[in-house]
């Protein structure tokens, strides 16, 4: 529903969302978060509800964005508000320790995750959330060495710090087998989106690891869960990094990658991150730019709290789902790429089975369901041999 409302009203409109109050799974005690980077607007917001609720965090603070006094101003706010002496924030700075970590460093991440231990005890849910988003075509990250080099941050930033820090708490959640790992990623973890290649692959990368350790770990009791909010939270929420442009792929005659004006319109929209298109043009020094959207608090508030509620009625679940989509938008698009599948499959069922060396049960009742229309798109039949 926040996405919805985000994209018709646009991030500098004022129209207002009704999002009911944020909901929490039954436990017996405060539970201990980790949040593996806590200074996007998403996570400061959902970083309140948790110690208006009596939680524990532990604040993953990345240096290169708590340095940057735009970014991390929020999460300073917070801090001073925890220190003052509001009675609505009585306790709370008892209850959050920030924690400068880097988290593609396997040796921070294991110092923070000490820390967190040190101070509070334990860590109960561990919230993967660190992103930032490269935009450019496949050509476009090939033309040197720097827009290369971006392919490698990416995966830097999404999959390796992620699993660094997966590693680093493991030990802990397996030794009082119990613990919850979230992953927080996005749609583009089951769509492609030109214009965004690495970024989706570095999320598919992130998401197939958790699978597959969600095997390995649910005999120890830890649970794990992919949230996969739309695109735009995560992007708009965290650094975009533009490479430069080539003509070939400018809106004017290639309408795939589209999405690079869009997030360029919402970055324009203030003065103090908008784009100077020259300095994109792959012209004789074209630039790689990087920025950190500046949305009001009301547009910020509108295009994550969904999510943050999300996560609260998630996290630490007794039985939490092993992937949730946040928002219609997501389900829908997810519903109808995952149709596409189905029906692809089914149509070419006959030569997929075809390679069967060994007759099965299975591989019959595949090519009965095709010879009924079952998947297939309307007036289209399989054949088959006997």
């Amino acid at each position: 529903m926040a996405e919805r409302k985000m994209s018709e009203a646009g991030p500098g409109k004022d129209a207002k969302i009704p999002i009911p109050p944020a909901s929490f799974p039954t436990h017996n005690s405060p539970r201990v978060w980790f949040m593996t980077s806590a200074l996007s607007p998403l996570i400061v917001r959902l970083i309140r509800l948790l110690l208006a609720h009596g939680d524990y965090v532990a604040a993953g603070l990345p240096p290169s964005e708590i340095e940057d006094e735009d970014r991390s101003a929020e999460f300073k706010e917070l801090i001073n508000e925890c220190k003052s002496d509001r009675r609505d924030r009585e306790g709370w700075k008892d209850r959050i320790r920030g924690i400068r970590c880097d988290g593609r460093i396997m040796g921070q991440c294991g110092a923070a995750v000490a820390e967190a231990v040190a101070t509070f005890g334990r860590i109960d849910i561990l919230l993967c959330c660190t992103s930032e988003a490269v935009v450019g075509a496949v050509e476009e990250l090939s033309t040197n060495a720097a827009t290369q080099n971006l392919v490698r941050d990416q995966f830097e930033t999404i999959f390796f710090s992620q699993v660094n820090f997966i590693k680093a708490t493991l030990p802990l959640l397996r030794e009082k087998r119990t613990g919850h790992i979230i992953i927080l990623t996005g749609i583009t973890g089951h769509i492609g989106t030109p214009g965004m290649p690495m970024y989706c692959a570095s999320t598919w990368a992130l998401e197939g690891y958790c699978d597959s350790l969600a095997y390995e770990i649910a005999p120890f009791n830890i649970k794990m869960t992919i949230v996969q909010p739309n695109k735009e939270i995560p992007v708009l929420s965290n650094k975009i990094i533009f490479a430069p442009q080539l003509p070939q792929y400018d809106s004017a005659n290639n309408p795939a990658p589209g999405l690079r004006d869009i997030l360029s319109n919402v970055v324009n929209l203030h003065p103090d991150t908008s784009i100077d298109d020259a300095k994109i043009k792959h012209k004789k020094q074209p630039k790689i730019v990087s920025k950190y959207p500046i949305l009001t608090s009301d547009s910020k508030d509108r295009l994550v709290l969904e999510t943050v509620h999300a996560l609260t009625a998630i996290g630490g679940h007794e039985n939490p789902p092993a992937r949730h989509i946040v928002g219609y938008e997501g389900v829908a698009s997810v519903k109808e790429k995952l149709k596409t599948v189905s029906e692809e499959l089914e149509d070419f069922v006959e030569v997929s089975c075809a390679v069967d060396i060994f007759k099965s049960d299975v591989g019959r009742a595949a090519l009965s369901n095709a010879n009924k229309g079952i998947g297939n798109t309307p007036g289209t039949t399989v054949t088959t041999d006997s």
